[in-house]
């Protein structure tokens, strides 16, 4: 297979390319119209971290974890609740069950494809910590706490690494915060705050992260959660212009069935559809872009080699199954 499906110019950044059509329908032409659509309802800024902040302090205060309370936002599964079913994992509820199994009705390869995701985290995050000197590193959406996450393999590597994980579901945050502890040199904490918030992100942040130094923004399975209208190049671009040269940026995003079948490499290519079925009741929805929308995250960044590839092929060859690109890019100076 290709080991790029990005356009990069001579220095190997990664530029726009052209007109491309977003999944919801409309013409892009590689510019920043992330504007809110007509009758679609968005929260204030800062409102989902005021409000899962407030939620996940009383979880830790009452003594509660993701097992024992029943505080939901919105009362609908979530993703990170969700993956840890398909991963067989025991911090869900009944509706999170349930979606899955939906899922998994529609899309059998689901779990792999979480897999995937999770050992493409692994190996980038010990790329940038062994090879590349980073040694902090924020991670949006990061979910419940499983074995190999970011603050495991970078502090492993580098002790003294400081992570900052953000989610917005409070049972998450709450889970998280009386389970995650950094070594005796770094540090690791969560944030509870919307990923579409990048400036309340990053002011919290800068608490824990010197945000003067190269730091690993890691954006694995986060962005294809987020619709059009929830400005998600505008998110990546705020992100990215807050960190200085010498900064990576780790990206996973689900593609569309097409190009993913004709991606090359064998195997299986999941349709992705069964993952944005419309029975499927949850806080959040997938959106699965085209790779011309997905290059668009990377927009003045040097792409790593082998560039945007197959999740399962990047400076790997896992055979499973997988309906993510993925990619790790350099900010130039």
């Amino acid at each position: 297979m290709a080991d790029s499906a990005a356009a990069e110019n001579s220095a190997g950044n990664v530029e726009p390319a052209g007109t491309t059509e977003h999944p919801g329908g409309g013409a892009d032409t590689g510019g920043d119209d992330d504007r809110e659509r007509p009758g679609e309802a968005r929260e204030r800024p800062g409102e989902a971290r005021e409000r899962a902040g407030e939620a996940s302090d009383a979880a830790l205060a009452d003594g509660h974890d993701a097992g024992q309370t029943d505080r939901r936002i919105d009362g609908l599964p979530v993703v990170a609740r969700v993956h840890d079913f398909l991963l067989g994992g025991h911090d869900h509820y009944p509706a999170d069950r349930a979606a899955g199994e939906a899922i998994i009705a529609s899309a059998p390869w689901a779990s792999q494809n979480i897999r995937v995701s999770r050992n493409f985290l692994r190996r980038a995050v010990h790329l940038l910590a062994t090879e590349r000197g980073v040694r902090q590193f924020l991670d949006l959406g990061a979910g419940l706490p499983t074995v190999g996450n970011t603050h495991e393999v970078a502090q492993h590597a580098a002790p003294d690494a400081r992570v900052v994980y953000v989610d917005r579901d409070p049972v998450v945050v709450a889970q998280a915060r009386s389970l995650l502890t950094g070594g005796p040199e770094g540090q690791t904490t969560y944030l509870a705050a919307d990923v579409r918030d990048p400036a309340d992100i990053l002011t919290h942040a800068a608490d824990v992260l010197d945000l003067r130094q190269p730091v690993g923004l890691v954006l694995v399975g986060i962005m294809h959660c987020l619709h059009h209208a929830d400005g998600p190049f505008a998110v990546a671009r705020a992100l990215s212009d807050a960190v200085p040269a010498d900064s990576y940026l780790v990206l996973s995003h689900l593609g569309v069935s097409d190009e993913l079948r004709k991606a090359g490499g064998g195997g299986t290519k999941p349709d992705t559809a069964g993952y944005s079925r419309p029975d499927i009741s949850m806080l959040e929805s997938f959106y699965p872009r085209p790779l011309d929308e997905i290059k668009r995250f990377f927009y003045g960044w040097e792409l790593l080699d082998p560039g945007i590839t197959l999740a399962p092929h990047w400076r790997a060859d896992d055979p499973e199954p997988t309906a993510l690109w993925a990619a790790v890019a350099r900010k130039p100076a």
